[in-house]
């Protein structure tokens, strides 16, 4: 098991347990991109950045907003990949962006995604057995992706099936008031949760165990607004459809207080990935690798 040395970088990672989960991990490194992670309504905020797959291509794509608008963005590297991933089968979808910490704090951000065959074994182990029903979320801590804390149960539900977690601190990286999104895979809705006393406390969904905020629909990543406080984008994915389409909230811990956002200037087709707020210097470096 890794020792999580104080002060050094602790990640909380959630995975998809019941059957060999494979993980691949990249490093980026953007010149100009130095500072840490943004939060809501902070003036020196000048856009986003959004990291998807794009229909059934299982490669990674970065998105940048225009500006500060949540709900408007423009394809980076001319539309192209901007990882081709080279291990496991050559895919990898549901990519997450991770800020490193420690040293790597405001230098390194990592991507995790998922390999396209999490299930895999090698014929040689013929008592290999599993229980691929069974679905749980699972947590560790890593200090850089290569070593982990014995995996734990973080979410059971059973007999109903949880997959596709997604948090959101609400006041802050020391928020202790929390939302956490997730899909019931039997319903085939995506709902939302409320702790007041940190990831690890008291979880509760507003408006009892069947609310839900929208059926036919799995991937939730949601985000701050940049200039408004009170509001917070989701994105939820259609995925008989065409991915990807936004919502919002100026009331966030419910789950029928969710409607509906213009998606105009919204890109069709991106699948399952994760925003995040970048500021002006990280905005220009982004654009100019990139662009």
């Amino acid at each position: 098991m890794a020792r999580i040395r104080p002060g050094a970088l602790a990640i909380l990672v959630a995975l998809l347990s019941s059957w060999s989960c494979l993980v691949l991990g990249f490093a980026i490194d953007v010149p100009g991109y130095n500072s840490q992670v943004a939060r809501r309504a902070d003036p020196n905020l000048a856009g986003y950045l959004g990291v998807f797959f794009l229909g059934a291509d299982p490669y990674v794509y970065f998105y940048l907003s225009n500006g500060n608008d949540p709900l408007s963005f423009r394809a980076l590297n001319r539309g192209s990949p901007v990882i081709r991933p080279t291990k496991g089968t050559g895919g990898v979808r549901d990519p997450t962006i991770i800020p490193g910490g420690g040293s790597e704090a405001g230098k390194k951000w990592y991507i995790i995604g998922t390999d396209l065959n999490i299930g895999k074994y090698p014929t040689s182990d013929p008592r290999h057995t599993g229980s691929p029903s069974n679905i749980r979320i699972r947590y560790a801590y890593t200090n850089d992706f290569q070593t982990f804390s014995a995996p734990q149960t973080l979410i059971d539900k059973n007999p109903t099936n949880i997959i596709d977690l997604n948090f959101v601190p609400l006041n802050g990286t020391d928020s202790t008031s929390f939302l956490r999104f997730m899909k019931d895979e039997t319903r085939k809705a995506v709902f939302v949760e409320v702790s007041e006393n940190g990831l690890f406390g008291s979880w509760t969904r507003p408006g009892g165990d069947s609310a839900i905020i929208q059926q036919g629909v799995e991937g939730p990543a949601a985000y701050l607004d940049n200039t408004n406080p009170g509001k917070v984008h989701l994105l939820l994915d259609f995925y008989g459809d065409d991915g990807y389409r936004p919502f919002e909230s100026t009331n966030p811990k419910s789950n029928n207080g969710w409607t509906a956002s213009n998606r105009g200037a919204f890109p069709r087709n991106l699948r399952h990935g994760s925003v995040l707020p970048v500021g002006s210097a990280n905005y220009q470096a982004l654009g100019a690798k990139w662009g």
